[in-house]
């Protein structure tokens, strides 16, 4: 998927969840600039992250992705 769709996704769902940036950093346990960078779709979202996003928003990582199963 392409960073930008999946930056778009990512912050979407963060919104919906209530979340703000900063919450949803500290939540994962890394900072704000990387969750922005990540955001904005400058920075690879590595599988450890991903996943850790997914757990923290209560989705699953296909759904985040947008894959149908």
């Amino acid at each position: 998927m392409e960073n930008l769709q999946l930056a778009a996704r990512i912050r979407a769902f963060r919104k919906l969840k209530g979340y703000t940036q900063q919450e949803l950093a500290s939540k994962m346990g890394i900072s704000l600039a990387v969750l922005g960078e990540i955001e904005r779709g400058n920075r690879h979202v590595e599988d450890q992250i991903l996943s850790k996003i997914a757990g923290v928003l209560d989705i699953s990582i296909s759904e985040l992705m947008n894959i149908s199963s």
